[in-house]
């Protein structure tokens, strides 16, 4: 998710820093978005002096320290309220005062998230959709501490790299997923009660509802351990029997099938390209 966010602000033309503690990491994502433009040139989305100028305004760092001059930093660690408190702890001791730091989540409070920080009046959430690097809305959230400006500041970013902003509240889900969850574990309990085979159901809901990707393709693509947090964290809040895990869900992701960055989830893969490449 986060190659595909800086993908976005770098075509946007900002100098953008990638952080990784994983240095393999950082390398991986830098050929998975290497891949991804050539393959936009190829298609002729893209000139080759704009993906030369792309690439030239991202760098990679596994050192912190190096996010001190970013005006902007938006966090996409996995969806862990204690990892993402920790890490806006880290950024408070080497960004600016006047740095906007957002998060990228879908299931956890922006307000609680922001409370890692010794300013939370400068945290907003900025829910980018996958996949980032194709997907122009961004759902965009409040905390009960975020300033005014920070908000309009992190809103016209937004804009200024040709994304869709929609202001939502800091609710689990926001718009998207607290619709989709219920959506795709029907998909996944119709997979699990026999109705039709996992391809079957995604060729029905495209053709017959106009949808570029299916329930089962989408919960490949974003992790089926990711289906599984937005389910616990919308569950608890609505009681709605459509948000609980489906058992077939929790037993694939025991059984290590994640989707797409496993190999296999509801479909199998090849090669580890970023979607769209």
């Amino acid at each position: 998710m986060g190659a595909g966010i800086a993908l976005v602000a770098a075509r946007a033309g900002f100098a953008t820093v990638c952080f990784d503690r994983s240095g393999d990491g950082l390398e991986k994502a830098a050929r998975q978005s290497a891949g991804f433009l050539d393959k936009s040139v190829a298609r002729g989305k893209l000139d080759s002096a704009k993906r030369d100028q792309v690439l030239t305004s991202m760098s990679q760092t596994t050192r912190i320290e190096d996010l001190a001059d970013c005006d902007l930093v938006i966090e996409a660690v996995f969806e862990d309220l204690a990892a993402k408190r920790e890490l806006l702890g880290r950024l408070d001791a080497v960004c600016a005062e006047d740095t906007i730091f957002a998060s990228n989540t879908s299931t956890l409070s922006i307000t609680e998230i922001a409370s890692g920080s010794k300013r939370p009046e400068r945290a907003v959430g900025m829910h980018f959709c996958l996949p980032a690097q194709l997907m122009k809305l961004i759902e965009m959230s409040p905390g009960i501490l975020t300033s005014d400006d920070t908000f309009k500041t992190a809103w016209q970013w937004t804009e200024a790299c040709g994304q869709t902003p929609v202001k939502t509240q800091d609710k689990p889900g926001f718009i998207l997923n607290a619709l989709l969850v219920p959506f795709n574990n029907d998909a996944i309990r119709a997979v699990e009660a026999g109705v039709a085979e996992p391809a079957d159901i995604d060729r029905a809901i495209k053709a017959g509802l106009g949808y570029k990707m299916g329930p089962l393709e989408l919960i490949d693509l974003i992790g089926l351990d990711t289906q599984v947090r937005l389910c616990e964290a919308f569950y608890p809040i609505t009681l709605d029997p459509r948000a609980a895990t489906p058992p077939l869900l929790r037993r694939m992701v025991a059984a290590g099938l994640l989707g797409r960055k496993s190999g296999r989830g509801f479909f199998t893969y090849e090669g580890n390209s970023m979607f769209g490449a």
